[in-house]
């Protein structure tokens, strides 16, 4: 006890368990449980949304460009590559046009997005069978159609022609050369030609847009803020976060509301510290009366029920974090909860536990939950001690 500072000592003696006491001890366990229980829930339900955002987001930006410039009417698509090609941190620069179709196929059709490349099939088609020139197909609508390489299909464009028996639709006929793995978190079909046969497919309405790669996203955004000042004027230069704005925002706010709505659990530990202090507080009057009456300040009273508070908060938020994490680290090591895949994306829920994420929970339900001891701090430090004793 010398060594051990009196409110400290105090505190630890009234958690210690007796005939007499065993009820406040239960509820003072209880209270540290119902703590435990929130970090817990807080790290678990956290990282199961980070493991499926992560996932998420990885799926959507290995389809997506790092860098996307649309060119203006009339400028030169190949002077524009070259000069961004240029810049040092550029790994690579590709012109592509984009533009919806229809892919017609063994007497079936499908609305299609229609993307044209230049030099070689782009890092946005993953998992291709190969990536010399030519027309490649997601490898989802490839196995419903039953296709295969060397099978010829048409491509239909909705800018028309004009023709002496009037406008007629632009079609093209091309064999499949591969395809791509197409991904489930695309929203429609996606299929990829040369250049050459995109611009036939559309003529002059044909918008060029440059697909820039810098080999990092955050090295892409750096170079975003560099490239109007090598590019035709009225150009617009468009980021991964930019295309993905609205997934993001949509991701951040999931992410909020969930952290809001399981740390309720969180406040009413808080609500049960509260009642469980102030029922030892009622429990132990006569005592903290005859602490004053020996001389005891009101300060080392206070401080008393605050080491109290301290170790009641510390021990539930101690056994959480290691519930949750440790938890999250089982969950996701042995893919215990397992997810139909012809639903899904994935297989199995993945958990993926971020520092600042626990931090903030553990901080958060600290900073709440010790807070919630000064009200019985304050009650003790107000104790006359002669009304307490008579008690």
């Amino acid at each position: 006890m010398s060594r051990m500072p009196l409110p400290l000592w105090v505190a630890a003696r009234y958690l210690r368990s007796s005939r007499r006491d065993a009820f406040i001890t239960f509820l003072s366990l209880t209270a540290a449980g119902g703590i435990a229980l929130g970090v817990a829930a807080l790290i678990l339900a956290l990282a199961a949304l980070s493991g499926f955002q992560s996932a998420l987001k990885e799926e959507v930006l290995s389809r997506t460009p790092q860098i996307e410039i649309e060119l203006p009417a009339g400028a030169d698509p190949e002077a524009a590559r070259k000069a961004v090609q240029s810049i040092d941190e550029v790994r690579s620069a590709q012109v592509v046009i984009r533009g919806g179709g229809w892919l017609l196929a063994r007497g079936r059709s499908r609305a299609v997005e229609v993307v044209g490349y230049g030099a070689g099939l782009p890092e946005l088609f993953p998992e291709a069978t190969s990536r010399s020139s030519g027309l490649y197909l997601g490898d989802g609508l490839a196995n419903l159609w039953g296709l295969q390489p060397g099978d010829v299909v048409e491509i239909v464009s909705p800018v028309p022609t004009l023709t002496p028996v009037g406008p007629q639709p632009r079609v093209r006929r091309l064999p499949v050369v591969g395809t791509f793995e197409a991904g489930r978190a695309e929203q429609e079909d996606r299929l990829a030609l040369p250049l050459t046969e995109a611009s036939m497919l559309f003529g002059a309405s044909a918008v060029h847009r440059l697909v820039v790669d810098c080999g990092d996203l955050d090295v892409a955004l750096g170079v975003a803020g560099r490239l109007p000042a090598v590019l035709p004027a009225e150009s617009t230069v468009r980021t991964w976060r930019d295309l993905n704005r609205v997934l993001f925002f949509a991701l951040r706010l999931e992410k909020t509301l969930m952290f809001i709505a399981v740390f309720l659990i969180v406040v009413v530990a808080g609500m049960s510290l509260v009642s469980d202090l102030t029922l030892i507080l009622a429990s132990k009057r006569p005592e903290v009366g005859m602490l004053g009456a020996m001389g005891a300040p009101p300060s080392s009273l206070r401080q008393i029920f605050l080491w109290l508070g301290a170790l009641l908060v510390g021990l539930g938020a101690v056994i959480g974090l290691t519930l949750g994490v440790g938890g999250s680290w089982l969950l996701d090591r042995y893919e215990l909860l397992a997810l139909p895949s012809q639903v899904y994306f994935l297989d199995h829920v993945p958990f993926l536990v971020r520092a600042r994420d626990v931090l903030a929970i553990v901080g958060t339900t600290v900073i709440l939950t010790f807070s919630c001891s000064f009200y019985a701090a304050h009650r003790a430090a107000s104790l006359w001690p002669v009304e307490a004793l008579r008690r």
